[in-house]
C-alpha cells in the first residue's frame, strides 16, 4: 500500500484537531479571563532508505541520504497568556489583573484553583466568591451591615468599605496573587480555573503590584485575548491544509487504480 495514503490521513486528522482548537477559542471569545490555545504539531518517524555519508567510492561519501516521512501528529496545546483587553463594568466586586499573576480560590475538594477571572460575587455571608461559589483565598469577608457602594479596592489589593451608621473606613483584607515559572504548564479544568501540575511549577505568592505581580484594577474585567480575525485566518489555513491532504489521498487512490488496471 502507498505510504502517501497514511501520511495524508495523518495530516487530515491533525488539521481536524487544529480546527477543534480554533473552534474552542472562538467559542470563548467573550469568556472573562480566557487565554487562547495554540495547537503545535511535529513530524512523525522517518523511514531511512539511505544514510547520508554512506561510502560511494574509496575516497567519496554520499552527501545526502534518502528519508521518507510518515506524516504529522499533535505535539502540544499551549495557552498563550498575553494580556486581554480591560472592560469597565462599574461593579464594585469586579477586578482585573493588569500584568502577570492569578487569583487563587478554594475548590470543593480542598485543593486550590487559579484564575484570571475577576468577576467575583459577595454571597449571603458577606464572603467574596466566584460565580460558582468557590471562596477567594485568602478569605475576604465583609463586616455585617457593610455598604456595597462604598467598597474600594486599591491597585495593591487592599479592600476597604464602610458600614451603615459610621463614616469610618474599615479594612476588609488584601487580595493575594500568584504566578508560575511556566504558566503554560497549568491544567485547565473548566469554570475559568487552572490547576497546578509538575510542568507549571509551584505557585509563587505575592502582593499585587510587587515582586513581578500585576496590578489590581477595580471595577474592570479582563476580557478574552482571542483575536477573532486571527482565528478566522487560522481556520482558513487549516481548512485548506485539510483539503490538500484529501487531494493527496484521492491522487494516491487514482495511482493505485491505474496500477490495478495494468492487467485486464
Amino acid at each position: 500500500m502507498m505510504r502517501s495514503l497514511w501520511t495524508a490521513a495523518s495530516g487530515m486528522i491533525g488539521q481536524q484537531f487544529n480546527i477543534d482548537t480554533i473552534s474552542n477559542n472562538l467559542s470563548n471569545v467573550n469568556t472573562t479571563g480566557y487565554k487562547k490555545n495554540r495547537a503545535d504539531f511535529e513530524d512523525l518517524i522517518y523511514q531511512t532508505l539511505r544514510i547520508a555519508g554512506t561510502p560511494a567510492t574509496e575516497v567519496t561519501n554520499i552527501p545526502t541520504g534518502i528519508q521518507v516521512g510518515h506524516g504529522v501528529k499533535p505535539a502540544a496545546t499551549q495557552k498563550i497568556f498575553s494580556q486581554g483587553s480591560l472592560q469597565s463594568t462599574g461593579n464594585v466586586s469586579d477586578m482585573a489583573i493588569e500584568g502577570e499573576g492569578f487569583f487563587r480560590v478554594l475548590l470543593y475538594d480542598g485543593s486550590y484553583g487559579y484564575t484570571r477571572d475577576g468577576a467575583f460575587k459577595i454571597d449571603s455571608n458577606g464572603q467574596m466568591v466566584t460565580s460558582n461559589g468557590y471562596r477567594v483565598m485568602p478569605e475576604i469577608i465583609f463586616p455585617e451591615g457593610f455598604i456595597r457602594d462604598t467598597i474600594s479596592i486599591s491597585q495593591d489589593g487592599w479592600i476597604t468599605c464602610k458600614v451603615s451608621g459610621s463614616d469610618d473606613i474599615i479594612d476588609v483584607g488584601q487580595m493575594e496573587m500568584y504566578r508560575f515559572v511556566n504558566p503554560a504548564g497549568l491544567q485547565a479544568i473548566g469554570e475559568n480555573l487552572l490547576k497546578v501540575t509538575n510542568g507549571s511549577g509551584e505557585p509563587i505568592g505575592g502582593r499585587p503590584g510587587f515582586d513581578g505581580m500585576g496590578k489590581v484594577i477595580h471595577k474592570f474585567l479582563e476580557m478574552s485575548n482571542v483575536s477573532v480575525v486571527q482565528e478566522m485566518v487560522n481556520m482558513i489555513v487549516a481548512q485548506r491544509a485539510y483539503e490538500f491532504n484529501s487531494k493527496a489521498i484521492q491522487t494516491s487512490d487514482s495511482m493505485l487504480a491505474t496500477a490495478n488496471a495494468l492487467k485486464r
